[in-house]
């Protein structure tokens, strides 16, 4: 029995690794939002947001190992969300926005319906609050 629950343990590993090898090397294929989806690579596309930096200055802000802050913008240029200059010894990434367009693209319904629905929210609590109530405290004399 032990054998089998083993067995069945490294197919599962095996599989989430072929899994993963399978989607690395098949990175050119890969979306914006797929790219996006792994936390990481957000947070290394928000450390570029303020402009370009180098691997170790990557390294150094968001607490991972060089191979994975490597890995993971190596997966973002392939899917086109950074551009990468090299100067000498050093590699400056920097987002390329175009893709986050798409992005942006997507959202807007989603803003035009949050908007919307704060809007009700704002109409809801003018109606439910008195004029002549106030949140703060002016009259507390201490």
């Amino acid at each position: 029995m032990r054998v089998n629950a083993e067995r069945g343990i490294s197919q599962r590993v095996s599989l989430y690794y072929l899994t993963d090898i399978y989607l690395i090397s098949n990175i050119s294929h890969m979306s914006t939002f797929t790219a996006l989806t792994e936390p990481n690579r957000r947070l290394l596309v928000d450390e570029l947001r303020d402009g370009a930096r180098t691997v170790n200055t990557l390294v150094d802000a968001i607490g991972l190992t060089q191979p994975a802050v490597s890995k993971h913008l190596r997966i973002l240029r392939e899917a086109s969300l950074v551009t990468v200059r090299p100067e000498g010894q050093r590699r400056w990434y920097e987002v390329s926005a175009g893709p986050l367009a798409e992005v942006d693209e997507w959202l807007e319904p989603y803003r035009a319906q949050w908007a919307g629905r704060l809007d009700a929210l704002e109409r809801h609590l003018h109606e439910t609050v008195p004029n002549n109530q106030s949140t703060s405290n002016e009259g507390d004399s201490r």
